[in-house]
């Protein structure tokens, strides 16, 4: 039986730059927002697996002997390598009461974890008797992650509870992670779970949800930023729905149909990832001011190129007003077309004018938070270590 109840988290992501152009080859910058999912895992002696998400509604309980025959009855092998095969995961519906067509994040979310649980105990040995769960600062939907973050904790949690990982937290510790290797497992499996939540993912959130920090993402290739800073942002939801699908088809009608025009402002937006990724490489841990204005620039230039190749939306364009009245910069993340915007806090900009700046966000109907990007990845936690919305949230309820 699995002896500890054990606490960690992975966080969200946000595109600090290249949204879009990544499509067509270009640098984008993905960042981790300390926005964070978080995952108790507790022993359980009834000799069953149990999952709850109170997020989505979830509360799910299988015996360990049904779900190892489950396993037994896999003509295909489960391979960290490989997607999940149609087969599998219909089998998995079949056996979760899931509808063959769902795509409810509940339903989504439950697929996940029996994919996960059962490939990683197929690999390296039974998963013990556990109750896990599940709860979430990130709101689903918005493209922060949040799937990936959820992902991500279920193979750091699964991994070290079948024993195919350490647990590094040391008595007396607040927080530890896991040996570059271990993260490169997790990371893994982690991409498993996104797959079979989105089908063909990318790769960068779980990525991003691993390793924390930045990552650079070209052409399928994602490289770790070597130091990045810690800098404060406002998240902002519109809260106004969009679909990612028909704003990169509209992006690829307009280079098609105006090339000699869009292909340079794509190039530009590629520049201004690179001119980031230098900003940010160069900035100590605690940096000074000077950095900011550039930072500042960035952000303008690439949100007037994100409206020119036609992703904008006036309540983003309310977003970069509200807050330039306050004297701070905002640029969308994401697709665009609604969805989120972040803006950038300088370390001089005082509490007065943040808090200004939310009532104001707030006021035109949209949820605001103020978090930080270049956040640690996933990260295991003493119970010391956490605030009390979050204790709270894991208590039993």
């Amino acid at each position: 039986m699995w002896e500890r109840s054990l606490v960690l988290s992975a966080p969200g992501k946000v595109i600090l730059h290249g949204e879009h152009a990544v499509v067509h080859g270009k640098v984008a910058l993905a960042v981790a927002l300390d926005l964070r999912t978080f995952l108790r895992l507790r022993p359980c002696s009834e000799g069953s697996v149990c999952v709850r998400l109170p997020g989505v509604g979830v509360v799910r309980s299988w015996d360990t002997p049904r779900l190892q025959a489950l396993r037994r009855g896999f003509a295909a092998d489960f391979d960290e390598s490989k997607p999940p095969s149609v087969e599998q995961l219909d089998t998995l519906k079949e056996f979760a009461g899931i509808a063959a067509g769902a795509s409810a994040p509940e339903s989504l979310a439950t697929l996940a974890f029996l994919y996960m649980c059962l490939a990683i105990s197929a690999k390296y040995g039974d998963v013990p008797s556990v109750d896990i769960l599940v709860w979430s600062e990130l709101p689903t939907g918005a493209g922060l992650g949040s799937s990936a973050a959820y992902a991500v904790c279920l193979a750091a949690a699964l991994l070290t509870a079948c024993g195919a990982i350490s647990c590094p937290l040391k008595e007396g510790e607040s927080t530890a992670r896991w040996t570059e290797e271990e993260l490169t497992l997790i990371n893994s499996w982690a991409f498993q779970g996104e797959r079979v939540i989105h089908g063909n993912p990318s790769g960068v959130d779980n990525a991003v949800g691993t390793w924390g920090g930045a990552l650079r993402y070209q052409s399928g290739k994602i490289t770790p930023l070597k130091r990045v800073p810690t800098l404060r942002i406002l998240l902002t939801n519109t809260k106004v729905p969009r679909s990612t699908k028909v704003l990169v088809a509209g992006v690829k009608e307009k280079i098609l149909k105006f090339p000699a025009i869009m292909n340079p402002v794509l190039d530009s937006i590629d520049a201004i990832s690179q001119e980031c990724q230098s900003v940010l490489e160069a900035m100590p841990a605690n940096p000074s001011l000077e950095y900011y204005p550039v930072l500042e620039e960035l952000f303008d230039i690439n949100q007037h190129h994100l409206n020119v190749i036609g992703v904008g939306h006036p309540s983003l364009d309310r977003l970069c007003r509200v807050t330039a009245s306050h004297g701070l910069h905002s640029k969308l993340t994401g697709a665009g077309g609604g969805g989120c915007g972040i803006t950038l806090l300088r370390p001089d900009t005082s509490p007065l004018a943040v808090e200004a700046a939310k009532r104001d966000l707030c006021a035109c109907g949209f949820e605001c938070w103020e978090t930080n990007i270049g956040a640690p990845g996933v990260t295991l936690h003493s119970s010391s270590s956490l605030n009390a919305e979050v204790l709270h949230a894991l208590s039993e309820s």
